[in-house]
Formats: structure tokens, C-alpha cells, sequence
């Protein structure tokens, strides 16, 4: 069932939906070897040390792209999160002006503490899978659809050696 938005969405918007939702997971060559620069990035987050979190955000979404045969991403790490009136900001994918850009932050917008290592590795992905819906699905634009949601959980459980959860709901973003 698609997202509320979708009713507002061109014919074109739709067909790249669709497919984009179709994807329900990404198969990552080698992602055991990733593992290790994830369990680096748990660390470097509870040290707070933000250029270790940056340093080991560029290595895996390197490491990432690498496998899949895309170009890579830049990836910055900020302090704080900034936040609006309605929402607070976890991540941000930019595509343009080439190299495409991932920016992350690691603390809490409210109260500047560190965000928790899954939650922070999530964003990470969130904000790759982006990137791989531009570059390796060739997709003309980048939609959150539950598709998006699973491909997201899969890259995340192997990059921690999860097995697959089965029935689990995508969350709206």
C-alpha cells in the first residue's frame, strides 16, 4: 500500500515509486568484511569523538559503494543536529553539484547527546540508499516507500550479521 503523498505524485513519479518499492532488499557482496568498521563506528560514537565517526562513516559508505559498483558518496559528520519548528534533521543526501554529499549529525538536537549506534548507523544507510537509488537503480528521482524502508533494514542487518526479520512494518518518513 503506498505512502499518503503518493495520490500527489505524477504518472512518471509513480512508475519510479513503484519500482523503488518493488526493491525489497540489497544484496551486498562481502558485507562481512564491512562489519568490523561498523562495530569501529559504535566505538568512535560512545567515545563522542566526531572525527573517528566521520573517518569511519567515509570507509564504510566507501566500502558500501565499493561492492555495488557505484560511485562514491562524501560523507561529513556534524556535531549537533539543527532542527525547525516541526521536524529535527538526522541526515542529508544531496546529489547535486557532483560528488553527491551525505551529512550526518551525531547529537540530539534538544539535548546535544550522542545518538545511539543503531540509530546513527540507520541514518547513515538511510542516506546511502539515496544515493543507490540515483546511481545503482538508476531511478530519476529518490522516494521513501516501504520498499525503500526494507532495503534500508536489509543493508543495516548485514552490515551487523543480523539474520533477515521476518513481518516487519516499514515506518513512514
Amino acid at each position: 500500500m503506498p505512502f499518503p503523498y503518493y495520490a500527489r505524485l505524477s504518472a512518471r513519479q509513480k512508475e519510479i515509486y513503484r519500482a523503488s518499492d518493488a526493491i525489497v532488499a540489497v544484496e551486498l557482496p562481502g558485507a562481512e568484511a564491512l562489519r568490523p568498521l561498523a562495530e569501529e563506528l559504535e566505538r568512535a560514537l560512545a567515545a563522542a569523538d566526531r572525527r573517528a565517526v566521520e573517518a569511519t562513516c567515509r570507509r564504510l559508505a566507501s566500502g558500501i559503494c565499493a561492492a555495488l559498483g557505484v560511485p562514491p558518496v562524501k560523507v561529513r559528520v556534524r556535531a549537533a543536529r539543527p532542527s525547525g519548528p516541526h521536524e529535527e534533521l538526522h541526515g542529508l543526501y544531496e546529489p547535486e553539484p557532483p560528488p553527491a554529499q551525505i551529512t550526518l549529525w551525531m547529537r540530539t538536537a534538544a539535548k546535544r547527546r550522542v545518538v545511539a549506534f543503531r540509530s546513527f548507523l540507520r541514518t547513515l544507510v538511510h542516506e546511502l540508499l539515496h544515493h543507490l537509488d540515483y546511481e545503482l537503480y538508476r531511478f530519476a528521482e529518490t522516494f521513501h516507500t516501504e520498499g525503500f524502508f526494507q532495503r534500508e533494514s536489509s543493508l543495516v542487518q548485514q552490515l551487523l550479521g543480523e539474520r533477515p526479520r521476518r513481518g516487519g512494518r516499514a515506518r513512514a518518513g
